[in-house]
């Protein structure tokens, strides 16, 4: 399942298993002259990072270099790599960690991508407007698709010269560049000595579609003509020589006319910019048309996509839109949870879910998850098995690995009566293994609850010393880490109105922690069956003011503290000549 992992990645990468992912890319923090530029700002990441190049780039290689080791393990054979890093250390990451951990011999290319055309001390030096992505692949078996992109509008000017009623054209050879041509004459007209490039077939659709050009004269060249608007742009290879491309259907034909080579300079990807519905108020976010470009380059359909450092979440967020499967990892929390609402943004019915692991659990969400749900995750996070069958399971929800049963009760203050029925259901279950548990002195079973009340205790006692029967009783937070949500309330102050009519309204939302408040996010149309989606992504303040017209509306802010839980508060508002709550 997809998955946003709050946590160390390079914790994370030593559990994912081998041959798993068939594509990284990873932006990690550049390396600079001061130790550590923090972005997000919060405790994990300060936490995470300090100090961590106090010893300048050969402690910023090594810290970066045992990740790439892990990405290698867990990179299928047919996987790629692209590390997209800076000047202070892009000819280091190269020798010392990329030429050494996946060989000289897997290097695919680098990819220059101008990010911007202006900077800050270019009066003192030449100005850095670049970033460099490295792209490996793991062995000489990879993907490697090939992509269109836009054609300049230099390219434009300089080839599309003619003009008729269909719109701008260019003229193309349609013969054949080496002796193994088609040789016939048509309406009059003759190849030169290698002859033509399509077929009779081919040259009597493209005449009937209007895309042959006829010189006066009958000793003249022959030409197609190549619509602009029907081309999608210049592909990624060399089309005359690797495939007759007559052979292709009409819309392949017309897709790919104008093909040329692109090279490794990508001057057409702009970064994001300041009124970019893209911007979410992370300094380093990646435009997602960079990102884009890479997956699609170098991964198919449902292919599994890694970002071991999610940051503004641009690669999690355009790997869902691509039906890719996907894992992120930061040590952010708001990387993390603002990635997650991005998400929810941008889902729809057919996109696939995803789960999010934070340091701690929310009590809350847990307690009520659906039964069958939270028994399957919770004996799984303990190590267990869990049934894949919900009924005549005699009450029975999973094993362990030594196939002790397991049963999960969402439920707090367990009684006595749980133990009566759960002795009798093992003992029913597997005699045999009943008894030889018994013999051995080991557990016949194990139940996981939140909480037991004290007839429950009692009753395990009894029957340990007893019957010597042992039954182990393990709650919810001796598995996972628990915490309560933040807790959240929402007020509003009535502003007036505007020249055009316009309510200004204030709201003030107020939270408390025990682990301290991150940030809140806004949705001010808030519909309950679409979700929370944020149209304020990042307010560490939890003020925001807003201009309504006349109607009723559903404002609703959700708080995220540094554990990463979360908490929503929702207010109706009738908004007339006055401002009415409703429920």
């Amino acid at each position: 399942m997809n998955q946003l992992v709050l946590g160390d990645n390079l914790e994370v990468l030593r559990k994912i298993d081998t041959e798993s992912v068939d594509l990284i890319y990873l932006d990690p923090p550049f390396f600079s002259n001061r130790n550590y530029e923090v972005i997000w700002g919060d405790e994990g990441e300060i936490r995470s990072f300090k100090d961590r190049w106090s010893g300048g780039v050969d402690h910023y290689i090594a810290w970066l270099k045992e990740r790439v080791i892990e990405m290698h393990r867990i990179l299928k054979s047919t996987g790629s790599i692209f590390l997209h890093c800076d000047w202070h250390a892009n000819a280091e990451i190269k020798v010392e960690i990329l030429n050494i951990i996946f060989g000289n011999s897997n290097f695919r290319g680098e990819i220059i991508w101008q990010r911007t055309n202006v900077h800050s001390d270019a009066k003192k030096k030449l100005a850095v407007v670049t970033d460099t992505i490295w792209y490996y692949s793991k062995t000489e078996n990879f993907v490697y698709n090939s992509l269109y992109v836009e054609h300049s509008e230099e390219y434009k000017l300089n080839f599309y010269k003619f003009r008729d009623e269909k719109g701008i054209y260019q003229l193309g050879d349609l013969t054949k560049p080496d002796s193994k041509g088609y040789r016939y004459e048509y309406k009059g007209y003759s190849p030169n000595q290698n002859g033509w490039r399509c077929p009779l077939k081919t040259m009597e659709r493209l005449d009937k579609e209007g895309l042959l050009y006829f010189p006066k004269a009958k000793n003249g060249r022959l030409r197609i003509k190549r619509y602009l608007d029907d081309s999608k742009g210049v592909l990624l290879a060399n089309l005359w020589k690797d495939r007759d491309i007559y052979s292709l259907s009409e819309q392949e034909f017309h897709d790919i006319f104008n093909s040329t080579q692109i090279n490794n300079v990508w001057d057409d990807v702009q970064n994001v910019q300041g009124v970019s519905k893209e911007k979410i108020g992370y300094p380093t976010q990646k435009p997602e048309k960079l990102v884009q470009r890479i997956i699609e380059m170098a991964s198919t359909k449902n292919d599994v996509i890694l970002d071991p450092f999610v940051g503004g979440g641009t690669t999690i967020a355009v790997a869902d839109k691509l039906q890719r499967a996907w894992l992120g990892i930061d040590q952010s929390v708001q990387a993390v949870k603002v990635t997650e609402m991005r998400l929810q943004n941008q889902h729809d019915l057919f996109s696939k879910p995803f789960i999010v692991q934070l340091h701690k659990y929310d009590y809350d969400i847990l307690r009520n998850k659906p039964a069958f749900e939270f028994e399957t995750w919770i004996i799984e996070q303990y190590g267990g098995v869990a049934n894949s069958k919900q009924r005549s399971d005699l009450g029975l929800d999973g094993k362990t690995k030594d196939n002790a049963p397991i049963q999960v009760i969402r439920s707090d203050n367990i009684g006595r009566n749980v133990i009566d029925n759960f002795h009798s259901a093992v003992m029913r279950n597997d005699k045999a293994l009943y008894e030889k548990n018994k013999s051995e002195n080991k557990s016949i079973g194990i139940i996981i609850a939140f909480s037991f009340g004290k007839g429950a205790i009692q009753e395990v006692a009894r029957l340990k010393n007893q019957e010597n029967v042992k039954i182990e009783l393990l709650t919810v937070s001796e598995i996972v880490p628990i915490a309560k949500k933040p807790t959240l309330t929402l007020k509003f102050n009535d502003l007036g109105t505007d020249s055009k009519k316009l309510r200004e309204i204030e709201f003030i939302a107020t939270a408390e922690s025990e682990s301290g408040i991150e940030f809140f996010a806004w949705d001010f149309n808030y519909n309950s069956e679409k979700g929370f989606t944020a149209e304020i992504l990042l307010d560490k303040e939890g003020k925001h003011n807003y201009k309504f017209k006349a109607g009723s509306f559903s404002i609703a802010v959700k708080v995220i503290d540094n554990e990463g839980l979360e908490n929503i508060e929702i207010i109706k508002l009738k908004i007339n000549g006055i401002i009415q709550t409703q429920k």
